[in-house]
């Protein structure tokens, strides 16, 4: 009886050994997400709502990831020249919502246009879909 005592209590502190011994999951490095709102100088009602409809749902649907950084929404005058440069880069020949993740790119201007102003919430969802697909 005794060495079935001792028996099972060196295999209870291998165990242990053994799981203070394994490696720490590693963390993955988060790709950020971007939300960025291209917009001329001159902006009709829908445009600017456009704007924010899409600032107040990042807002409302990912205020950590916001706080955090692995969320950002830009709104981006294309006719400044500060920001030529990025048009640029991003190939924006006009009014643009886009989402970008890595190499991912997904463009959401029809869908802004066509809520924003009367169906917002329609607007929300989308964004809060598109988005919520690389923020967990």
């Amino acid at each position: 009886m005794l060495a079935a005592i001792l028996l099972t209590g060196s295999l209870l502190s291998g165990n242990a050994i053994a799981q203070v011994n394994e490696p720490a999951p590693q963390d993955k490095k988060v790709t950020p997400t971007e939300v960025y709102y291209f917009h001329m100088t001159r902006r009709c009602a829908t445009c600017q709502a456009v704007e924010s409809v899409t600032e107040a749902a990042v807002k409302e649907y990912f205020a950590d990831a916001l706080q955090k950084g692995v969320v950002t929404f830009k709104s981006v005058n294309l006719e400044e020249k500060a920001n030529k440069s990025l048009v640029k880069k991003m190939k924006i020949s006009g009014q643009a919502l886009l989402v970008i993740n890595g190499d991912e790119r997904i463009d959401l201007t029809s869908k802004g246009f066509l809520y924003a102003k009367n169906e917002p919430d329609k607007l929300k969802a989308e964004l809060k879909e598109t988005v919520g697909k690389f923020v967990k």
